[in-house]
């Protein structure tokens, strides 16, 4: 992670900036906020700014937005200046903190930011093999093609290969290519001079050159439009670029990493990705599963969740009861982690008491469901062939039976089970193949 600071801060960040050091950020200080956009214009980049509100927050925030320079900008005052802090963060400021800031909530803010860094949690034995490639593929120099649902971790498992890679103490640089107009893509990924067209106010490196001797994501990448992919697939086979109105080829040195949430063979079927430039991706294929069919992921990321928003908002320690653990399993998860994220962190803010007792945040028709269903350690759960008592069983023991009993009601039909069961055929088959191991090592 790259931190650029902006401006004296009075000598308050010195000590959060040596704290961070040693977690492996690189930070770099300017003085304005013009030698700021020189720095990020040149290629040096940075993945959070902290900017003193003596300089102009807002001008700062104003010129990034203009020359499309996506970094998230946190604002630093005095502690008694609420009209500075209102100020920034009506400008556009993520976050604002009074000086002298104390180190432990800096460091929880950059912790936010650099969680993806982190390796994904793996507690299912579908997604610890995804990782187990992923983690023997890294040091190699070969494209990956990442695909899986929106909000399922695909950046996150990028990074986790970045970081496993020969090219870990290197930039990683991300281009979401489906949040930038299809007109300003070229110019984002290739650079421009000054010049160039409207509104090209001076030299621009693009994320091509950014990320040389390192890793560039193209996050999204079906969103690309048909005429740059072919651009884009010179580039990869010559890996070299051309600033928009300049005539000088530069040479880069990337290793390729690419998103999808999409088939991308129906769109090279349906001609809108090209054949050659999916090949050229392709080399690896990560396919990350939905959390539907994660189901041991759930708990271990609803944990790590709560434990990291108490932090991030200065809250005592929460711990989650079994009714919300309950609630929590039984959701089916559309939307996949990022969801889960963003019910837990909701959560975490409205629970007063230090044991969350239910999950309100999910949508209320669930939680009225939920809020009349038992609770596990209460009531029994019938089946047609009689009634079992749930006190003193584990959840995965109850899974296995309410699956292997399912599947007796429909005749060993395991397309129909998993409908009933409301997962995929896919994990219905995972869960069998996994009950069908245990027996044979009890028997062996």
């Amino acid at each position: 992670m790259r931190l650029l600071i902006v401006g004296p801060l009075n000598g308050h960040m010195s000590f959060a900036a040596r704290l961070v050091i040693k977690k492996g950020v690189r930070v770099g200080t300017v003085d304005t906020v013009d030698k700021a956009l020189q720095s990020l214009r040149a290629g040096q980049g940075a993945d959070l700014i902290l900017i003193d509100v003596c300089c102009p927050v807002a001008d700062l925030i104003e010129r990034l937005q203009s020359e499309r320079i996506n970094v998230p900008v946190i604002a630093c005052g005095e502690k008694g200046d609420a009209q500075a802090a209102v100020r920034s963060i009506k400008a556009g400021a993520k976050e604002y903190i009074p000086l002298p800031p104390e180190p432990e909530f800096i460091a929880a803010i950059l912790e936010s930011i650099m969680q993806d860094d982190s390796a994904p949690i793996a507690k299912d034995p579908i997604f610890k093999k995804v990782l187990s490639v992923a983690a023997h593929i890294a040091p190699s120099e070969a494209s990956v093609l990442i695909t899986g649902e929106s909000g399922t971790g695909k950046e996150v498992l990028a990074r986790y290969i970045q970081k496993k890679s020969r090219r870990a103490t290197h930039p990683f640089i991300t281009v979401n290519c489906a949040a930038i107009p299809e007109t300003l893509l070229e110019s984002e990924l290739f650079g421009h001079e000054k010049g160039a067209f409207t509104g090209a106010v001076a030299r621009r490196i693009g994320k091509f050159e950014e990320a040389s001797g390192g890793t560039l994501l193209l996050d999204e990448i079906s969103e690309m439009h048909p005429a740059l992919q072919a651009k884009l697939l010179r580039v990869i086979q010559e890996r070299e670029i051309c600033r928009i109105g300049g005539n000088q080829t530069i040479k880069v040195d990337i290793r390729l990493l690419a998103t999808s949430n999409r088939d991308l063979k129906e769109e090279v079927a349906q001609h809108r990705f090209r054949e050659d430039l999916f090949y050229r991706l392709n080399v690896v294929n990560l396919e990350i599963p939905s959390l539907r069919e994660r189901h041991e992921d759930v708990l271990p990321l609803s944990e790590y969740f709560v434990e990291k928003y108490c932090k991030l908002n200065a809250l005592n320690k929460k711990k989650l009861s079994d009714q919300a653990r309950f609630q929590l399993q039984s959701y089916p998860w559309p939307g996949n982690v990022r969801e889960l994220e963003n019910v837990i962190h909701r959560t975490v803010l409205l629970c007063e008491e230090e044991i969350i007792e239910r999950i309100d945040a999910l949508p209320e028709s669930h939680a009225t469901l939920e809020s009349n269903k038992s609770m596990p350690n209460k009531d029994p759960i019938v089946f047609q062939n009689g009634s079992y008592d749930l006190v003193g069983r584990s959840i995965s023991d109850m899974e296995k039976e309410l699956i292997l009993v399912t599947l007796d009601q429909c005749f060993g039909n395991r397309a129909h089970a998993a409908r009933i069961l409301g997962i995929s055929i896919r994990t219905l088959r995972n869960k069998l193949r996994l009950y069908k191991q245990e027996i044979e090592s009890r028997v062996g």
